[in-house]
């Protein structure tokens, strides 16, 4: 009995099982590298914000610690933007007059508060608590980077879950803990 397929439509047929297998095999991996560039991480990309505003001056100029403006990240889950008035704390009178402040001379008197644009942002289905970070002694530098040398702060750091998995698994890798640490890496501590 002569044979059904010829031996060039078997290296056809094994051709296609082959490609097929690249192809259900492939995708999801190249999607799943591609997930973890720096294109749709944001790392490196500029926000622009509604108010100019150059941390390099504040913290090294002005010797203005963190959490003076951000002072929820040590209490809370949210390091938190400053209200206006914290700003005009300082801007009711030094540079009160300045162009570059009229939006948040304006914010304060019409007592709306400025849209900052965020620059960190994790998925929803994150939790990630600033308070429990900062009392365990990790700085602001080791997930934001060196803010302190920003005119316009941007995302140096990933903020994938391989990331932050790093550090729960070897913290002393990234920061000098103040406290024993416990290395959170079960799904729960991130995942609720």
């Amino acid at each position: 009995m002569p044979a059904l397929f010829t031996p060039r439509a078997d290296r056809w047929l094994r051709a296609a099982i082959l490609a097929a297998l690249v192809f259900v095999l492939g995708t999801p991996t190249l999607l799943m590298a591609w997930v973890r560039t720096p294109q749709v991480t944001g790392e490196h990309d500029p926000v622009q914000q509604p108010v100019l505003f150059d941390h390099r001056h504040h913290v090294q100029d002005a010797a203005i610690e963190c959490r003076y403006c951000h002072d929820g990240a040590d209490r809370s889950a949210q390091a938190g933007i400053p209200a206006t008035s914290v700003c005009m704390g300082c801007h009711g009178q030094v540079w009160n007059r300045s162009e570059q402040l009229a939006p948040v001379r304006r914010s304060y008197f019409e007592d709306e508060p400025i849209r900052w644009n965020r620059v960190h942002k994790l998925p929803d289905f994150v939790y990630f608590n600033h308070a429990v970070h900062v009392t365990a002694g990790v700085s602001c530098q080791v997930c934001h980077g060196p803010v302190e040398t920003m005119a316009q702060v941007q995302q140096v750091a990933p903020l994938t879950m391989i990331w932050c998995l790093e550090c729960h698994r070897e913290p002393e890798k990234h920061f000098a803990p103040a406290r024993p640490v416990a290395r959170l890496t079960h799904c729960s501590a991130c995942h609720r």
